[in-house]
Protein backbone atom coordinates (compact mmCIF):
# COMPACT_ATOMS: atom_id res chain seq x y z
CA UNK A 1 0.00 0.00 0.00
CA UNK A 2 2.85 2.41 0.78
CA UNK A 3 4.45 1.79 -2.59
CA UNK A 4 1.10 1.94 -4.38
CA UNK A 5 -0.01 5.23 -2.82
CA UNK A 6 3.38 6.82 -3.47
CA UNK A 7 3.39 5.82 -7.14
CA UNK A 8 -0.31 6.59 -7.59
CA UNK A 9 0.05 10.09 -6.20
CA UNK A 10 2.88 10.63 -8.68
CA UNK A 11 0.44 9.96 -11.51
CA UNK A 12 1.23 6.30 -12.12
CA UNK A 13 -1.58 3.88 -12.86
CA UNK A 14 -1.38 1.27 -10.11
CA UNK A 15 -3.10 -2.07 -9.53
CA UNK A 16 -2.64 -3.64 -6.09
CA UNK A 17 -3.41 -7.37 -5.93
CA UNK A 18 -3.79 -9.12 -2.57
CA UNK A 19 -4.86 -12.72 -2.08
CA UNK A 20 -6.24 -11.77 1.37
CA UNK A 21 -9.84 -10.70 1.64
CA UNK A 22 -8.95 -7.45 3.41
CA UNK A 23 -5.85 -5.25 3.23
CA UNK A 24 -3.22 -4.87 5.92
CA UNK A 25 -4.06 -7.98 7.93
CA UNK A 26 -0.64 -8.05 9.58
CA UNK A 27 -1.00 -4.39 10.51
CA UNK A 28 -4.27 -5.16 12.26
CA UNK A 29 -2.75 -7.71 14.66
CA UNK A 30 0.41 -5.75 15.43
CA UNK A 31 1.06 -4.11 18.78
CA UNK A 32 -1.83 -5.90 20.44
CA UNK A 33 -4.20 -4.34 17.90
CA UNK A 34 -2.78 -0.83 18.34
CA UNK A 35 -0.02 -1.08 15.72
CA UNK A 36 3.54 -0.24 16.72
CA UNK A 37 3.77 1.70 13.46
CA UNK A 38 7.35 2.97 13.76
CA UNK A 39 10.19 3.76 16.14
CA UNK A 40 11.70 7.15 16.93
CA UNK A 41 15.15 5.88 15.96
CA UNK A 42 15.71 3.44 13.08
CA UNK A 43 19.45 3.32 12.32
CA UNK A 44 20.53 0.70 9.80
CA UNK A 45 22.56 -1.02 12.54
CA UNK A 46 19.29 -2.27 14.02
CA UNK A 47 18.54 -4.31 10.93
CA UNK A 48 19.90 -7.75 10.03
CA UNK A 49 20.96 -8.44 6.45
CA UNK A 50 23.75 -10.15 4.53
CA UNK A 51 24.58 -6.57 3.49
CA UNK A 52 24.26 -4.43 6.60
CA UNK A 53 24.62 -1.22 4.56
CA UNK A 54 21.77 -1.90 2.13
CA UNK A 55 18.94 -0.42 4.24
CA UNK A 56 20.73 2.88 4.88
CA UNK A 57 19.58 4.68 1.74
CA UNK A 58 15.84 4.01 2.10
CA UNK A 59 15.85 4.60 5.86
CA UNK A 60 17.65 7.90 5.38
CA UNK A 61 15.33 9.12 2.63
CA UNK A 62 12.04 8.16 4.30
CA UNK A 63 12.32 8.66 8.05
CA UNK A 64 10.02 7.95 11.01
CA UNK A 65 9.10 11.65 11.11
CA UNK A 66 7.80 11.38 7.54
CA UNK A 67 5.40 8.61 8.49
CA UNK A 68 4.44 10.39 11.73
CA UNK A 69 3.55 13.44 9.65
CA UNK A 70 1.14 11.33 7.60
CA UNK A 71 -0.39 9.91 10.78
CA UNK A 72 -0.83 13.43 12.16
CA UNK A 73 -2.44 14.66 8.92
CA UNK A 74 -5.07 11.98 9.38
CA UNK A 75 -5.64 13.08 12.99
CA UNK A 76 -4.66 9.69 14.40
CA UNK A 77 -3.64 10.09 18.03
CA UNK A 78 -0.64 8.12 19.18
CA UNK A 79 1.68 7.64 22.13
CA UNK A 80 5.29 6.67 22.73
CA UNK A 81 6.19 3.68 24.85
CA UNK A 82 9.61 2.57 26.03
CA UNK A 83 12.58 2.47 23.67
CA UNK A 84 11.03 4.86 21.17
CA UNK A 85 8.13 2.62 20.17
CA UNK A 86 5.10 4.49 18.76
CA UNK A 87 1.55 3.10 18.99
CA UNK A 88 -1.94 4.28 18.05
CA UNK A 89 -4.03 5.43 20.98
CA UNK A 90 -6.98 3.77 19.31
CA UNK A 91 -6.86 0.93 16.82
CA UNK A 92 -4.49 -0.42 14.18
CA UNK A 93 -7.45 -0.11 11.81
CA UNK A 94 -6.75 3.62 11.76
CA UNK A 95 -3.40 2.98 10.07
CA UNK A 96 -4.99 0.71 7.48
CA UNK A 97 -7.75 3.26 6.84
CA UNK A 98 -5.11 5.98 6.44
CA UNK A 99 -3.17 3.95 3.88
CA UNK A 100 -6.34 3.12 1.97
CA UNK A 101 -7.35 6.77 1.95
CA UNK A 102 -3.94 7.73 0.57
CA UNK A 103 -4.26 4.98 -2.05
CA UNK A 104 -7.63 6.42 -3.06
CA UNK A 105 -6.02 9.84 -3.50
CA UNK A 106 -3.63 8.20 -5.94
CA UNK A 107 -6.49 6.38 -7.70
CA UNK A 108 -4.95 3.02 -6.85
CA UNK A 109 -7.12 0.09 -7.92
CA UNK A 110 -7.37 -2.73 -5.38
CA UNK A 111 -8.14 -6.34 -6.15
CA UNK A 112 -8.65 -8.22 -2.89
CA UNK A 113 -9.20 -11.92 -2.34
CA UNK A 114 -7.49 -12.65 -5.65
CA UNK A 115 -4.79 -15.31 -5.81
CA UNK A 116 -2.15 -14.89 -8.50
CA UNK A 117 -2.14 -17.83 -10.90
CA UNK A 118 0.78 -16.90 -13.10
CA UNK A 119 3.32 -14.15 -13.82
CA UNK A 120 5.02 -13.79 -17.19
CA UNK A 121 7.49 -11.26 -18.56
CA UNK A 122 8.11 -10.66 -22.26
CA UNK A 123 8.89 -7.66 -24.45
CA UNK A 124 9.24 -5.39 -21.42
CA UNK A 125 5.75 -6.18 -20.12
CA UNK A 126 4.69 -8.16 -17.04
CA UNK A 127 1.44 -10.12 -17.32
CA UNK A 128 -0.16 -11.19 -14.07
CA UNK A 129 -3.03 -13.67 -14.13
CA UNK A 130 -5.25 -13.56 -11.04
CA UNK A 131 -8.74 -14.88 -10.48
CA UNK A 132 -10.28 -14.85 -13.95
CA UNK A 133 -8.42 -11.69 -15.00
CA UNK A 134 -5.06 -10.72 -16.46
CA UNK A 135 -3.28 -7.39 -15.99
CA UNK A 136 -0.29 -6.05 -17.92
CA UNK A 137 2.25 -3.40 -16.86
CA UNK A 138 5.86 -2.38 -17.49
CA UNK A 139 6.73 -2.80 -13.78
CA UNK A 140 6.00 -5.38 -11.11
CA UNK A 141 6.56 -4.94 -7.36
CA UNK A 142 6.94 -7.98 -5.11
CA UNK A 143 5.52 -6.94 -1.73
CA UNK A 144 4.16 -10.26 -0.50
CA UNK A 145 6.15 -10.57 2.73
CA UNK A 146 7.72 -13.70 4.17
CA UNK A 147 6.65 -16.98 5.74
CA UNK A 148 5.69 -15.70 9.20
CA UNK A 149 2.20 -16.39 10.57
CA UNK A 150 0.94 -18.78 7.85
CA UNK A 151 -2.53 -18.87 9.42
CA UNK A 152 -2.92 -15.32 8.12
CA UNK A 153 -2.05 -16.41 4.61
CA UNK A 154 1.73 -15.98 4.58
CA UNK A 155 3.44 -18.01 1.85
CA UNK A 156 6.75 -18.27 0.04
CA UNK A 157 5.29 -16.62 -3.06
CA UNK A 158 7.93 -13.86 -3.04
CA UNK A 159 10.70 -16.44 -3.16
CA UNK A 160 8.97 -18.37 -5.94
CA UNK A 161 8.81 -15.21 -8.03
CA UNK A 162 12.43 -14.40 -7.25
CA UNK A 163 13.56 -17.81 -8.42
CA UNK A 164 11.41 -17.50 -11.53
CA UNK A 165 13.26 -14.34 -12.52
CA UNK A 166 16.69 -15.64 -11.54
CA UNK A 167 17.12 -13.72 -8.29
CA UNK A 168 19.09 -15.20 -5.40
CA UNK A 169 17.23 -15.84 -2.15
CA UNK A 170 18.99 -15.83 1.23
CA UNK A 171 17.62 -18.86 3.12
CA UNK A 172 14.54 -17.73 5.08
CA UNK A 173 14.25 -18.48 8.79
CA UNK A 174 11.91 -17.50 11.63
CA UNK A 175 12.96 -14.34 13.50
CA UNK A 176 11.60 -12.48 16.53
CA UNK A 177 10.41 -15.89 17.63
CA UNK A 178 10.14 -17.78 20.97
CA UNK A 179 12.88 -20.33 21.68
CA UNK A 180 12.29 -23.88 22.83
CA UNK A 181 14.22 -25.69 25.59
CA UNK A 182 15.09 -29.35 26.09
CA UNK A 183 14.79 -31.81 28.94
CA UNK A 184 17.88 -30.49 30.71
CA UNK A 185 15.96 -27.28 31.32
CA UNK A 186 12.69 -28.83 32.53
CA UNK A 187 13.11 -27.02 35.85
CA UNK A 188 12.60 -23.73 34.02
CA UNK A 189 9.77 -25.01 31.86
CA UNK A 190 7.78 -25.37 35.08
CA UNK A 191 7.89 -21.56 35.38
CA UNK A 192 5.39 -20.94 32.57
CA UNK A 193 3.98 -17.42 32.89
CA UNK A 194 6.84 -16.00 35.00
CA UNK A 195 8.65 -12.98 33.56
CA UNK A 196 11.63 -10.91 34.66
CA UNK A 197 13.74 -7.99 33.46
CA UNK A 198 16.96 -9.55 32.15
CA UNK A 199 19.78 -9.10 29.66
CA UNK A 200 20.04 -11.69 26.89
CA UNK A 201 23.28 -12.19 24.95
CA UNK A 202 24.25 -14.11 21.84
CA UNK A 203 26.81 -13.54 19.12
CA UNK A 204 28.14 -10.34 20.63
CA UNK A 205 24.68 -8.74 20.80
CA UNK A 206 22.77 -7.95 24.00
CA UNK A 207 19.22 -6.82 24.82
CA UNK A 208 17.80 -5.69 28.15
CA UNK A 209 14.06 -6.23 28.30
CA UNK A 210 11.62 -8.70 29.78
CA UNK A 211 12.01 -12.45 29.33
CA UNK A 212 9.04 -14.77 29.73
CA UNK A 213 9.14 -18.46 30.61
CA UNK A 214 6.66 -20.57 28.62
CA UNK A 215 5.65 -24.22 28.74
CA UNK A 216 7.88 -24.73 25.69
CA UNK A 217 10.83 -22.54 26.61
CA UNK A 218 11.58 -18.81 26.51
CA UNK A 219 9.80 -15.80 25.05
CA UNK A 220 9.25 -12.13 25.84
CA UNK A 221 10.90 -9.13 24.14
CA UNK A 222 14.47 -9.88 25.30
CA UNK A 223 14.27 -13.41 23.90
CA UNK A 224 12.46 -12.46 20.69
CA UNK A 225 15.18 -9.90 20.01
CA UNK A 226 18.06 -12.29 20.59
CA UNK A 227 16.36 -15.04 18.56
CA UNK A 228 17.06 -13.11 15.36
CA UNK A 229 20.80 -13.46 16.07
CA UNK A 230 20.69 -17.05 17.32
CA UNK A 231 21.67 -20.00 15.12
CA UNK A 232 20.90 -23.65 15.94
CA UNK A 233 23.43 -25.20 18.29
CA UNK A 234 24.46 -21.89 19.86
CA UNK A 235 24.01 -21.00 23.50
CA UNK A 236 22.29 -17.87 24.72
CA UNK A 237 23.31 -16.25 28.01
CA UNK A 238 20.92 -14.54 30.40
CA UNK A 239 21.86 -12.09 33.13
CA UNK A 240 19.06 -12.53 35.63
CA UNK A 241 20.14 -9.61 37.83
CA UNK A 242 21.42 -6.82 35.58
CA UNK A 243 20.28 -4.20 38.08
CA UNK A 244 22.68 -5.46 40.77
CA UNK A 245 26.39 -4.79 41.13
CA UNK A 246 29.11 -7.34 40.52
CA UNK A 247 29.55 -8.16 44.24
CA UNK A 248 25.89 -8.12 45.34
CA UNK A 249 25.93 -11.60 46.88
CA UNK A 250 29.09 -10.93 48.91
CA UNK A 251 27.43 -7.75 50.17
CA UNK A 252 24.26 -9.70 51.02
CA UNK A 253 26.35 -12.13 53.06
CA UNK A 254 27.87 -9.22 54.94
CA UNK A 255 24.56 -7.48 55.67
CA UNK A 256 22.32 -10.54 56.10
CA UNK A 257 24.60 -13.47 56.96
CA UNK A 258 21.78 -15.73 58.17
CA UNK A 259 19.77 -15.42 54.94
CA UNK A 260 19.49 -18.28 52.47
CA UNK A 261 20.23 -17.79 48.76
CA UNK A 262 16.57 -18.35 47.88
CA UNK A 263 15.37 -15.50 50.10
CA UNK A 264 18.04 -13.12 48.80
CA UNK A 265 17.11 -13.90 45.19
CA UNK A 266 13.42 -13.45 45.98
CA UNK A 267 14.09 -9.81 46.87
CA UNK A 268 15.04 -9.10 43.25
CA UNK A 269 13.22 -11.78 41.25
CA UNK A 270 9.75 -13.38 41.12
CA UNK A 271 9.49 -15.95 43.93
CA UNK A 272 9.06 -18.95 41.62
CA UNK A 273 12.08 -17.98 39.54
CA UNK A 274 14.16 -17.34 42.66
CA UNK A 275 13.25 -20.76 43.98
CA UNK A 276 14.07 -22.50 40.69
CA UNK A 277 17.46 -20.80 40.38
CA UNK A 278 18.35 -21.54 44.00
CA UNK A 279 17.36 -25.18 43.53
CA UNK A 280 19.51 -25.50 40.40
CA UNK A 281 22.50 -23.82 42.09
CA UNK A 282 22.13 -26.08 45.11
CA UNK A 283 23.62 -23.84 47.80
CA UNK A 284 22.21 -25.04 51.11
CA UNK A 285 22.10 -23.21 54.41
CA UNK A 286 22.94 -19.67 55.39
CA UNK A 287 25.12 -17.37 53.29
CA UNK A 288 27.45 -17.02 56.29
CA UNK A 289 28.45 -20.66 55.89
CA UNK A 290 29.44 -20.26 52.22
CA UNK A 291 32.98 -19.20 51.27
CA UNK A 292 33.26 -16.02 49.25
CA UNK A 293 34.78 -17.95 46.36
CA UNK A 294 31.60 -20.02 46.04
CA UNK A 295 29.44 -16.91 46.22
CA UNK A 296 31.52 -15.22 43.52
CA UNK A 297 30.99 -18.22 41.25
CA UNK A 298 27.21 -18.02 41.86
CA UNK A 299 27.28 -14.31 40.97
CA UNK A 300 29.06 -15.12 37.69
CA UNK A 301 26.63 -17.90 36.91
CA UNK A 302 23.57 -15.73 37.50
CA UNK A 303 25.09 -12.98 35.35
CA UNK A 304 25.61 -15.38 32.44
CA UNK A 305 23.24 -18.32 32.81
CA UNK A 306 23.62 -20.54 29.75
CA UNK A 307 20.78 -22.06 27.80
CA UNK A 308 21.15 -24.10 24.63
CA UNK A 309 17.77 -23.86 22.87
CA UNK A 310 16.60 -26.91 20.98
CA UNK A 311 14.99 -24.71 18.33
CA UNK A 312 12.28 -22.10 17.83
CA UNK A 313 8.49 -22.17 17.73
CA UNK A 314 8.74 -21.67 13.99
CA UNK A 315 6.94 -19.45 11.51
CA UNK A 316 3.61 -19.92 13.31
CA UNK A 317 4.89 -17.77 16.19
CA UNK A 318 7.59 -15.73 14.41
CA UNK A 319 6.78 -12.04 14.07
CA UNK A 320 8.97 -11.73 10.96
CA UNK A 321 11.00 -13.76 8.51
CA UNK A 322 14.76 -13.23 8.29
CA UNK A 323 16.44 -13.81 4.95
CA UNK A 324 14.63 -13.34 1.67
CA UNK A 325 15.44 -11.86 -1.73
CA UNK A 326 19.13 -11.02 -1.71
CA UNK A 327 19.99 -7.35 -1.44
CA UNK A 328 22.82 -8.04 -3.85
CA UNK A 329 20.19 -8.39 -6.56
CA UNK A 330 18.58 -5.00 -5.85
CA UNK A 331 19.39 -1.30 -6.06
CA UNK A 332 19.35 0.24 -2.58
CA UNK A 333 18.24 3.52 -4.22
CA UNK A 334 15.14 2.16 -5.97
CA UNK A 335 14.60 -1.45 -4.81
CA UNK A 336 14.63 -2.47 -8.50
CA UNK A 337 16.32 -5.70 -9.57
CA UNK A 338 19.69 -4.93 -11.13
CA UNK A 339 19.36 -7.46 -13.93
CA UNK A 340 15.58 -7.60 -14.49
CA UNK A 341 14.15 -4.32 -15.74
CA UNK A 342 10.94 -3.19 -14.08
CA UNK A 343 11.03 -5.79 -11.29
CA UNK A 344 11.04 -4.46 -7.70
CA UNK A 345 11.02 -6.12 -4.27
CA UNK A 346 10.22 -4.38 -0.98
CA UNK A 347 9.44 -4.97 2.69
CA UNK A 348 9.76 -8.33 4.38
CA UNK A 349 10.23 -10.11 1.04
CA UNK A 350 13.77 -8.67 1.03
CA UNK A 351 16.72 -9.80 3.18
CA UNK A 352 16.32 -6.94 5.66
CA UNK A 353 14.96 -7.71 9.14
CA UNK A 354 14.54 -5.17 11.91
CA UNK A 355 14.52 -5.36 15.68
CA UNK A 356 11.30 -5.65 17.63
CA UNK A 357 9.61 -2.31 18.24
CA UNK A 358 8.38 -0.73 14.99
CA UNK A 359 11.55 -1.24 12.96
CA UNK A 360 10.04 -3.65 10.46
CA UNK A 361 7.10 -1.36 9.76
CA UNK A 362 9.49 1.52 9.14
CA UNK A 363 11.41 -0.65 6.67
CA UNK A 364 8.11 -1.42 4.91
CA UNK A 365 7.23 2.27 4.69
CA UNK A 366 10.73 3.32 3.59
CA UNK A 367 11.35 0.59 1.02
CA UNK A 368 7.81 1.03 -0.34
CA UNK A 369 8.29 4.79 -0.63
CA UNK A 370 11.59 4.59 -2.52
CA UNK A 371 10.17 2.02 -4.93
CA UNK A 372 7.07 4.16 -5.41
CA UNK A 373 9.30 7.11 -6.25
CA UNK A 374 11.13 5.04 -8.87
CA UNK A 375 8.12 3.49 -10.65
Amino acid sequence: MMCALTAGQRGRKVLLIDHAGEPGKKILISGGGRCNFTNRETPAERYLSANTHFAKSALRRYRPDDFIAMVDRHHISWHEKKLGQLFCDGSARQIVAMLLDECAKGQVELKLGQSVRDVEHADGVYRVSFGDETAAAPALVIATGGLSIPKMGATGFAYDLAHKFGLTVVAPRPALVPLTLGKEDTLFQSLSGVSADVVTRCGGVAFREAALFTHKGLSGPAVLQISSYWTPGEEIAIDFLPQLGSSWLIEAKRSHPRSALRSVLAQALPARLAEALAERIGLAGELANAPNRALEEIQRRLASWRFRPTGTEGYAKAEVTAGGISTGELSSQTMQARNVSGLFAIGEAVDVTGWLGGYNFQWAWASGWVAGQAL
